[in-house]
């Protein structure tokens, strides 16, 4: 029996000294990470949930639980710790008073410090009853159109999967894009410049905003007093950047052309899988890569999308506008990638750039095409096992698009929206049937693509939609050009 005991206790201690080294391997082997990650997704869903109304909102005398935290702000921060609890002309109990430990008013202290630091308003005696400011939502965990546009920038399906799922860096040179972007709104076009043309480094497909950029940039020259001189600095920032990013390759013209060679794969054809452009949906009917050499229509290809892409950039030259460059870098990217050789599925991202960026403009165009972007898609992210990211995904970003009191809720119904939203409909249940049988259904052997084939049919006609629908946008502001041009630059 004493052997037996002394085994067993042997055993226990082997087994605790497992139990020890597996978690200590845990640590040491990325628990620290994935703990960081399982947090910041924590965090992200209370962010989310913020993101919807808060109790009381708008609704006197007493206006619900945000009122409560922000009256025991004012309270503690304009009485002396004494007074807190007691009731009195000026610290009327019934309205709100503090009903919890000490430890909960010395936070309302702190987070009114912090507050009056900001907004005083908000937290000033007897007046700030009842106070609602667009910081005061931020500070306190609420929500406003620039939260709910920053998470629609951030959160974009498309954008993660396919730079962390499909394992991509476009986020770079997208970022470097926004940045050029943010820079032009700014009046900072020697920034821009520069940004964009790091952009273009990055990722070639970056080349789809060019005509926007162009178009824009040399519109604000024309207008300047020595238009020749504003020229000539933006080309020296663009021909200096591009230098130093190129200037391993500069010793030889060998060199550059064979990184050049790299960039523009023609070899491929003219598109590659299914792909909802022009080319690759008519192929359906018209047997582009039998009836034309590569050359050829490496020439149609460049051909269509110049001609596509011309008007929005004239519209820029002749009447240059902030809201009208946005609108054309959508046109210009639709243009490239309706029409351009060689088209990626993700290259739909560089359209839903644009498009989240006009989504306070265009909340309802924007949600629309982050679909069928999205949808588009699919098979790709299938073929990488991304199907349950997909569904999350989707999900979190329809729960915040959705958010009450959004702009995409605010436009009163009539009857062109009523009809619109029965189309809308009826192409959304498409969709899902198209997703369930993606899933579901093995496609007959003779027609081994035919459901990718179905998904191009059906996102094709709606990337169409939009191209069409943001040029008519971008030549209208042009009508209001007598009142809304801006003025000459010195």
């Amino acid at each position: 029996m004493g052997k037996k005991k002394e085994k067993k206790v042997m055993d226990d201690k082997v087994e605790v000294d497992r139990d020890n080294s597996a978690s200590w391997c845990l640590v040491q082997n990325g628990i620290g990470a994935s703990f960081f990650c399982i947090a910041l997704l924590a965090l992200l869903v209370r962010v989310a949930v913020s993101l919807h109304p808060y109790s009381g909102a708008g609704d006197p005398p007493k206006f619900g639980d945000y009122e409560a935290q922000r009256h025991w702000m004012e309270i503690t921060l304009n009485f002396p710790a004494t007074e807190w609890y007691h009731n009195s002309t000026t610290n009327d109990l019934s309205y709100w008073g503090l009903d919890y430990p000490p430890l909960t008013a010395y936070q309302s202290y702190v987070h009114g410090l912090f507050l009056r630091y900001f907004d005083p308003e908000s937290v000033s005696l007897f007046t700030s009853h009842g106070y609602e400011s667009h910081l005061g939502k931020l500070l306190m965990s609420s929500r406003n159109d620039i939260v709910w546009h920053i998470s629609m920038l951030l959160l974009n399906p498309c954008m993660i999967l396919i730079d962390h799922g499909h394992f991509q860096y476009n986020c770079i040179s997208l970022g470097l894009t926004v940045g050029a972007i943010s820079a032009i709104l700014s009046q900072k076009d020697l920034v821009a410049s520069f940004l964009f043309t790091l952009a273009l480094n990055h990722k070639q497909m970056s080349a789809y905003f060019a005509p926007a950029f162009f178009g824009h940039l040399l519109g604000k020259c024309l207008r300047r007093k020595n238009p020749l001189l504003e020229v000539i600095k933006l080309g020296l920032v663009v021909i200096g950047t591009f230098a130093v990013v190129w200037w391993p390759y500069l010793h030889s013209a060998d060199a550059i052309f064979r990184v050049l060679s790299r960039l523009a794969p023609f070899e491929r054809g003219i598109y590659e899988d299914y792909v909802a452009n022009f080319w690759c949906t008519t192929s359906i009917l018209i047997k582009w890569k039998q009836l034309f050499t590569i050359q050829s229509l490496r020439l149609i290809s460049f051909t269509a999308t110049v001609l596509t892409c011309l008007p929005s950039m004239v519209q820029q030259v002749l009447s240059p506008s902030r809201k009208g460059f946005l609108y054309g870098l959508m046109n210009s990217s639709f243009s490239f990638y309706l029409f351009s050789f060689q088209v990626h599925e993700k290259s739909i991202l560089l359209p839903l750039l644009p498009a989240s960026l006009l989504a306070l403009e265009e909340p309802h165009t924007f949600q629309w095409l982050t679909h069928h972007a999205l949808f588009s898609m699919f098979p790709l992210l299938c073929r990488d096992k991304l199907i349950l990211p997909y569904m999350v995904l989707y999900a979190l970003f329809t729960l915040l698009y959705f958010t009450p009191g959004q702009r995409s809720q605010k436009k009163k119904p009539d009857h062109s929206s009523f009809t619109a939203s029965i189309m809308m409909g009826f192409l959304y249940l498409c969709s899902f049937i198209l997703h369930t049988v993606y899933l579901t259904i093995r496609p007959p052997e003779k027609f081994p693509y035919l459901f990718e084939a179905m998904i191009m049919l059906l996102c094709f006609p709606q990337f169409l939609f939009c191209a069409f629908y943001s040029n008519a946008k971008q030549w209208l502001l042009s009508k209001h050009s007598a009142v809304d041009k801006e003025k000459k630059l010195n």
